[in-house]
C-alpha cells in the first residue's frame, strides 16, 4: 500500500515514477511475529493512542508523557495533513523544524513506552490500527477473538523459523501403537530429513512413546532379576541394543537441532541490527533538505532493503516495527498526500481484502480442514502486513465479514478435533478394559509352569492391544499410563512368586544336569564304542526327564552338553565307515556259502529239513558281521531261507515263527536301536487287532437274533477268528522278542 501512496503521490506531483513493488515484508518477516506486531499503516496518533492504553494499565507518570506526546503529533496525522487546505510541494525550512522537533517528541515517547512496558503492548487488527480510535478497555474475548489468537498463535511460532512450515507436509503418525522397533526405524527416518525444525513435534512425540515403552520394559527386567535373585547384592544393569541406536539417533536430530538455533540466532540479531539502521535513515531522512525527488529516490531504496532486510527476534520485532511505521507515516504526513490519493489507496486495499474475503468463503467449503486453515493463516498474513486500511465507512463492515469467516473456519476445525477427541475416548474405554483384564489375571494363582505360560501369552496379547488401541485424551493419559503399569506389575509379582517357590526345584536340576554334562565329556573320549555308546545313549535319556534349570544357566550348559554327545558320535560315526577285515572275510564266506545252501536239498523227513535249516542257519551266523555297505547279501540268505521253510510241512504259525526268529536274529547284530524299534511296532500291531476285534464282536451284537448260517453273521464270525489267530501270532513274536532282550 505504501508504495501506492508514494505512486499517486509522484503521479500527482508529476514527478518521479515510481515502479517498484508494493512494500511487503519478507518471507522471515512475514512470519516473524504475527501475534506480536501491529498493522502495517501505523499513524502517529494510533501508536499514541496504543500506547497511552498500556501505561494508563501501567504508570500515571507515563500516562501524562504520551498524552503530551498525543497532543502534540494531533497536528500531523494523515486525516489533518490530507483535509488541510494548504497543499504545498516543498516546506519551508521553519516548517520542517517544527515538525522535526514534533517527530523527535512524539519519537521520544514512543521508544520510552517500548523500553519501560516491552510485555504489555497491545494487539490491534488491521481495521483497529488504522482507525486512530484506542482499544476497547473490555477484556472479554469473543468467540472471533478466540478464532484470530488460534491463527496467531500458530503464525508466531513459525514465525522467527520458516522450517516450521514443512511440518504439515510430514505425517504425524501414531506412535502409540508403534512398538520400540518400529519407533527406531521411523526415528531414524526422521533425523535425515534436511530442515530439523520441520520435524520437530514428530521427534518429541516419538521420544516420548519410545522412553514410555522403555521404561517399562526395563522395570519388568528389574522385578525378573530380583525375583531370579533376592539375595543377590549385585546392581541390576541391562544391555538393550536399541536403546543405544535410539540414544545416538536422537544425538544427531539434537546436534542438528542445536547448530540450526545457532546460525538462526545468529541472523535474527544482524537481521535486528540491520533493520535498526534502516529506521535511522529513515529517520534522518524527514530532515533532509533536499528536493522531493531526491527525497523520494531514497525512500525507495530505504522501503526495498526494508522488504529484504529478514526476520528479527520475536521480542524485538514490536519495537522496531512500530518505530519503522511511526517515522514512515510521519514522512507521509510531511509530504501532505491530497485526499486523491488517499481514496485511491484506499480503494486499492479495498478490493485486495474483498479478493481474500471471496478466497476465504471458498475455504469454508474445503474438505481438507487442516490445509485450508494453513491457506487461512497465510491471507491472515497478508491482510495484516501487506494491505492497508479501507475507508472509515468500510472498516467495521469488511473487517467484520472478515471475523466471521474466519470464526466459522476456526468452528469447523474445532469440530474435526471434537471427533479426534471423541475417538481418543472410546481408545480410553478400550485400555481401561484391557487394564481390567489384566487385573483379573493378576489375581488369578496357578500352580504349574505349564499354565503360567498360558497366562504369560494373556498378558502378552492383552499388553499388545493396548499398544496399539491408539491416543487417549491428553489430560488422562498419564494416569492411564500409570495403571497399566501397576496392573503388569502385580502380575509380574505373582508371577514372580511362584517362580521364586520352584526355583529350589530348577537348582536341583541345575545340580543333575552338570553331573550329566560331567560325564559327557568323560565318555566322549572313550574308544570302546561298544560300551561306551548304551552309556551316551541313556544320559540323553536322563536329560530329557530332568526340568527346567535358571534360565541364566540354560543355554551354556545345554551348548556344553550338546557339543560332548555330537564330538562322541561323530567319531562312532568315523569308526562304522571304516572297512572292517573281519567284516570283509564274513562277506566273502558268506557268499560262498550262498552257493552250498542253494545246492541244500530237503530228504522229505520233517525233523531231519528242520534241524538242518537251523544248522545252516547257525553256520551263517558264526561268519559275523558283513560290511554296512554289503549288508545286501542277508536279504539273498533271507530269501534262500522262506523258499525252504515253504517246502516243509509246517503249519502256517510254525513257518512264521521261524522266519520271525531268522530276522530277530539280523536285527541283534545290526543295532540295538532297531530292536526297540521292532518292541514299539509289535505292541502298536497288537493294540490295533485287539481293537478290531472289539470292534467286530460288538457289531455281532446287531445280528443277535439272525440265524447262525445267514452270511454277513458266518463271514464276521470268519473275521474275528481270523483275527484272533493274528493276534496270538503277535503275541508270541513279542514273547519272543522280550526273550531275546533278556538274553
Amino acid at each position: 500500500m505504501l508504495e501506492e501512496k508514494n505512486d499517486n503521490l509522484q503521479d500527482a506531483d508529476g514527478n518521479v515514477v515510481n515502479e517498484s513493488p508494493e512494500v511487503t515484508t519478507t518471507e522471515n518477516q512475514e512470519t516473524t511475529a504475527q501475534d506480536e506486531s501491529p498493522e502495517l499503516e501505523v499513524s502517529s496518533n494510533t501508536v499514541e493512542a496504543e500506547t497511552t492504553e498500556e501505561i494508563q494499565a501501567e504508570e500515571a507518570e507515563a500516562v501524562q508523557t504520551v498524552e503530551a506526546g498525543s497532543d502534540i503529533t494531533e497536528e500531523v496525522t494523515e486525516e489533518t495533513a490530507t483535509e488541510a487546505a494548504v497543499l504545498t510541494e516543498e516546506l519551508t525550512e521553519d516548517e520542517i523544524e517544527v515538525a522535526a522537533e514534533k517527530e523527535a517528541l512524539v519519537e521520544e515517547t514512543v521508544e520510552v513506552v517500548s523500553e519501560e512496558t516491552p510485555n504489555t503492548v497491545v494487539e490491534l487488527t488491521a481495521e483497529e490500527v488504522a482507525d486512530d480510535s484506542s482499544v476497547s478497555e473490555q477484556a472479554v474475548q469473543t468467540a472471533s477473538d478466540v478464532a484470530m489468537n488460534a491463527i496467531q498463535e500458530v503464525n508466531a511460532e513459525e514465525g522467527e523459523d520458516e522450517s516450521l512450515k514443512e511440518r504439515h507436509d510430514i505425517p504425524m503418525l501414531d506412535y502409540e501403537t508403534l512398538s520400540m522397533e518400529q519407533l527406531v526405524d521411523e526415528l531414524g527416518n526422521l533425523v535425515v530429513v534436511e530442515k530439523v525444525m520441520s520435524v520437530k513435534d514428530h521427534v518429541e512425540e516419538l521420544k516420548k512413546s519410545f522412553l514410555s515403552k522403555y521404561h517399562h520394559f526395563i522395570e519388568e527386567k528389574k522385578d525378573e532379576f530380583h525375583a531370579e535373585n533376592p539375595d543377590t547384592t549385585e546392581d541390576f544393569h541391562y544391555h538393550f541394543p536399541l536403546k543405544v541406536k535410539f540414544d545416538q539417533l536422537y544425538s544427531q536430530y539434537r546436534d542438528k537441532k542445536n547448530t540450526h538455533f545457532k546460525s538462526l540466532q545468529n541472523n535474527l540479531q544482524a537481521n535486528l541490527e540491520n533493520r535498526m539502521a534502516i529506521v535511522e535513515e529513515l529517520k534522518n531522512l524527514i530532515h533532509s533538505q533536499e528536493s522531493i525527488p531526491v527525497t523520494l529516490k531514497k525512500f525507495n531504496d530505504i522501503r526495498d532493503r526494508w522488504k529484504v532486510a529478514g526476520a528479527i527476534p520475536k521480542d524485538k520485532y514490536n519495537h522496531v516495527w512500530n518505530n519503522y511505521h511511526f517515522h514512515l507515516e510521519n514522512f507521509y504526513d510531511i509530504l501532505h498526500l491530497d485526499r486523491e490519493a488517499r481514496d485511491l489507496d484506499f480503494k486499492h486495499n479495498l478490493e485486495q481484502k474483498l479478493k481474500i474475503i471471496a478466497r476465504v468463503e471458498e475455504l469454508v467449503h474445503e474438505e481438507d480442514i487442516n490445509k485450508a486453515f494453513r491457506e487461512l493463516q497465510d491471507l491472515h498474513r497478508i491482510w495484516k502486513e501487506d494491505i492497508g486500511p479501507v475507508s472509515r465507512e468500510q472498516r467495521e463492515e469488511i473487517w467484520n465479514r472478515f471475523s466471521e469467516l474466519t470464526k466459522q473456519m476456526h468452528d469447523k476445525r474445532e469440530s474435526l478435533y471434537e471427533k479426534l477427541r471423541e475417538g481418543e475416548t472410546a481408545n480410553l474405554e478400550k485400555k481401561k478394559e484391557i487394564i481390567a483384564q489384566i487385573e483379573v489375571l493378576a489375581q488369578e494363582k496357578v500352580n504349574s509352569h505349564a499354565a503360567w505360560l498360558g497366562q504369560i501369552e494373556k498378558v502378552e496379547a492383552l499388553r499388545n492391544q493396548f499398544f496399539a488401541a491408539g491416543k487417549v485424551p491428553s489430560e488422562v493419559n498419564e494416569d492411564t499410563w500409570t495403571a497399566f503399569k501397576n496392573a503388569v506389575r502385580s502380575f509380574n509379582v505373582l508371577k514372580n512368586s511362584f517362580y521364586k517357590d520352584i526355583k529350589k526345584d530348577q537348582n536341583d536340576n541345575l545340580s543333575k544336569k552338570q553331573a550329566l554334562v560331567a560325564k559327557a565329556n568323560e565318555l566322549k573320549e572313550s574308544t570302546d564304542f561298544a560300551a561306551t555308546t548304551p552309556l551316551m545313549k541313556q544320559i540323553q535319556e536322563e536329560w530329557k526327564t530332568i526340568g527346567h534349570v535358571p534360565r541364566k544357566f540354560s543355554d551354556k550348559l545345554w551348548t556344553e552338553f550338546r557339543a560332548a554327545c555330537n564330538e562322541y558320535f561323530e567319531k562312532l560315526k568315523e569308526q562304522k565307515s571304516e572297512v572292517n577285515e573281519e567284516e570283509v572275510e564274513a562277506f566273502e564266506k558268506k557268499k560262498a556259502y550262498l552257493e552250498t545252501l542253494r545246492a541244500f536239498e530237503l530228504v522229505g523227513e520233517h525233523k531231519t529239513d528242520l534241524d538242518a535249516i537251523k544248522a545252516h542257519i547257525e553256520t551263517w551266523k558264526s561268519f559275523g558281521k558283513v560290511p554296512f555297505a554289503r549288508r545286501h547279501i542277508e536279504g539273498k540268505f533271507n530269501k534262500i531261507l522262506d523258499a525252504l521253510f515253504e517246502k516243509l510241512s509246517l503249519s502256517k504259525k510254525d513257518n512264521e515263527m521261524a522266519r520271525y526268529a531268522n530276522k530277530l536274529d539280523h536285527l541283534a547284530n545290526s543295532d540295538t536301536r532297531k530292536l526297540d524299534n521292532e518292541k514299539v511296532f509289535m505292541m502298536r500291531k497288537i493294540d490295533e487287532v485287539q481293537g478290531e476285534i472289539f470292534q467286530l464282536e460288538n457289531n455281532i451284537q446287531f445280528f443277535a437274533k439272525a440265524k447262525a448260517d445267514n452270511p454277513m453273521v458266518k463271514e464276521v464270525m470268519k473275521n474275528i477268528d481270523f483275527k484272533k489267530e493274528e493276534l496270538a501270532t503277535l503275541k508270541d513274536k513279542l514273547k519272543q522278542l522280550r526273550n531275546l532282550k533278556i538274553e
